[in-house]
């Protein structure tokens, strides 16, 4: 992930680029950026046929240059479907052209269950200061209601990058919203916030509703910790609806109708959890190492959820917690800033966090009752099943690498990102003596409605490091200069990502243009097209102080899933797969990073004696 400036006032921006000071702070810039543009077919084409010839045998590469040539030539039916992209870029009322394709794509038409392979999780750093859970419970939720206050009057100040302005729109999604499953496309409801100023708070697999406004005031952190703890006192163990939300889209959206008609309660209680401002789940759990915690924030025990929220913040009785993300209208980094923001908050003790008056009048907590008919029993007997099967097949490691971090990479006068980047690289070649289609998430939110692009991690030039690494008569003068020739490549590949010119939305919006009944050009059906886009790993970066975990799951079924933090001294990797592995893996990161700093730890200028 590009890195994103925190967010900060900016007072000379390039021409173009106007305030709206009518739609608030957070949206100010928003009509005033750049549309994310079509790139041309022949530069497309150039970078596609360069992220693909690392991956290729010659013939290969020679059979895909040829289906490359025809598409683009003069005539070619590049140029018409090109043409077509172009003009709906152009249309008045398409702000981003591939917003709404890619929604639908690469989520609401997603058909496997979101956990474990859409949603995302982060761990919390330990407050030392509230090991009572419902204290931390109460904190969290202070600060996050801080935060949703900035959002919902529209006073957050907007994220920068490369000093533009990012777009803010996906914030709307944030609060008071829900992922809902229907054939053959989910869809996305939003609430309006004053309407519905309560959260949803799970224990034991039972439902809460708590108003986190009374009389117009909002609860104060005292006043959350006295709710939370009538709801430890009062939870009793519950069938578990919340299952439900595992499931495969398609059954979830047979079972959510029937679940909603089979009574009055079933339907309030569904609507009271989807208007939810967000979701705090009180988990019957007490994780220790960094692994224990990833598994209870990526998926728990699939009950004490409703995986459907973008927001859920888990509070284990241990008083660790962490959130998980619900991905389809919003990518990490909104959710990251709240995560992060709301964690200094806590830290730096910016709230008045210790106010001890409690109002004498605050309504219990409401529990939200479900009337389970027995076909919905079997249904969340369903549901349990194939849970427990779809997580007992994933193995998680956690690489908590403490060798050194971003302060030394940037000695080294690297890039800690595309660095972090080649010790993967290097940990895949080291294990499968290969490398193989990498994906690392590319922010392109300077535009508008701008989400992710693909940054093609393996280049020639990773190879050719990685190659050379192996082979234990390469001079280290020759892998340093290999190296610094990959980064360079990397950090070109993921700029261009950034400005709206990678490869991967372009193809698939150009293939979006075929019309029904038209051929599908050669260079659709090339193996290689198929194959440079079957992401072996899918990688991306959100570091903060704040965490101490951060993950997701593989993408295909003999691939990896590797999240990554960079702290200013230490390295970490979430390694997920389906068992191919994941302790050896973390093995090779480790030995990688340690190879790659043994390489680089002598061009560091020696120090000067002193006289």
């Amino acid at each position: 992930m590009a890195p994103v400036q925190q967010a900060r006032k900016q007072s000379s921006l390039p021409a173009g680029y106007k305030e709206d000071h009518a739609k608030g702070a957070m949206l100010r810039f928003e009509d005033s950026l750049p549309r994310l543009p079509v790139p041309t077919l022949e530069e497309t084409a150039k970078r596609y046929l360069k992220s693909v010839h690392p991956l290729l045998s010659q013939s290969e590469f020679e059979s895909t240059t040829k289906a490359v040539k025809e598409f683009v030539a003069p005539g070619g039916p590049g140029e018409t479907l090109q043409k077509r992209l172009v003009a709906r870029r152009e249309q008045p009322e398409v702000r981003n052209w591939i917003a709404e394709w890619w929604n639908d794509a690469a989520y609401m038409a997603y058909r496997d269950p979101v956990v474990p392979y859409v949603s995302y999780f982060y761990s919390h750093r330990d407050d030392r200061k509230r090991r009572n859970p419902a204290k931390r419970a109460a904190a969290i939720t202070t600060a996050v209601l801080e935060f949703k206050k900035a959002v919902d009057q529209g006073t957050l100040e907007p994220e920068y990058m490369k000093k533009l302005p990012m777009a803010m729109s996906s914030y709307e999604y944030m609060f008071n919203c829900s992922r809902v499953p229907k054939k053959p496309a989910d869809t996305t409801v939003k609430f309006p916030h004053k309407e519905n100023a309560h959260i949803i708070v799970i224990r034991k697999n039972q439902f809460w509703k708590v108003p986190h406004e009374v009389g117009g005031k909002q609860l104060n952190t005292s006043e959350l910790e006295l709710q939370f703890n009538r709801i430890y006192e009062k939870a009793e163990k519950s069938t578990g609806v919340g299952l439900l939300t595992s499931q495969n889209r398609d059954v979830w959206a047979e079972v959510y109708p029937r679940l909603k008609a089979a009574s009055e309660v079933n339907a309030a209680s569904v609507d009271a959890i989807e208007s939810a401002s967000f979701v705090v789940c009180l988990d019957d759990a007490s994780p220790v190492t960094l692994e224990e915690r990833a598994h209870q924030y990526w998926h728990g025990d699939g009950s004490n959820r409703w995986f459907d929220k973008p927001l859920q913040f888990i509070i284990n009785d241990n008083g660790t917690s962490g959130f998980m993300g619900e991905h389809s209208m919003m990518d990490g980094t909104p959710t990251h800033r709240l995560n992060d923001e709301a964690s200094k908050m806590i830290f730096t003790n910016a709230l008045p966090f210790d106010d001890p008056n409690v109002r004498s009048d605050l309504p219990n907590p409401t529990p939200l009752r479900f009337n389970i008919t027995p076909e919905l029993q079997k249904d969340i007997g369903d549901a349990q099943a194939h849970f427990s099967r779809q997580i007992g097949a994933h193995e998680l490691r956690v690489q908590a690498y403490q060798g050194y971090g971003k302060g030394l990479i940037k000695k080294f006068k690297c890039s800690p990102d595309a660095y972090v980047q080649m010790i993967i690289q290097l940990a895949y070649h080291k294990f499968y003596g290969k490398n193989r289609p990498t994906y690392e998430s590319a922010a392109t939110r300077r535009f508008q409605q701008g989400r992710t692009e693909t940054c093609r991690t393996v280049s020639d030039e990773s190879v050719a490091f990685c190659n050379a690494m192996a082979d234990h008569d390469t001079p280290p003068e020759k892998a340093q200069e290999l190296l610094r020739s990959a980064l360079n490549a990397h950090v070109k590949y993921i700029s261009d990502a950034s400005d709206g010119r990678g490869v991967d939305r372009h193809l698939f919006g150009l293939k979006k243009c075929l019309k029904e009944g038209e051929p599908v050009p050669a260079l659709y059906q090339d193996p290689a097209y198929s194959y440079s886009s079957t992401w072996f790993i899918s990688s991306s970066q959100l570091s903060s102080e704040y965490f101490n975990g951060y993950g997701w799951s593989q993408v295909v079924d003999d691939g990896w899933g590797i999240a990554y933090m960079i702290n200013e001294n230490s390295i970490q990797f979430n390694v997920c797969s389906k068992g191919l592995g994941s302790e050896k893996m973390s093995f090779y990161l480790n030995e990688a990073a340690g190879d790659m700093r043994d390489l680089m730890l002598p061009t560091l200028e020696a120090p000067k004696a002193k006289i």
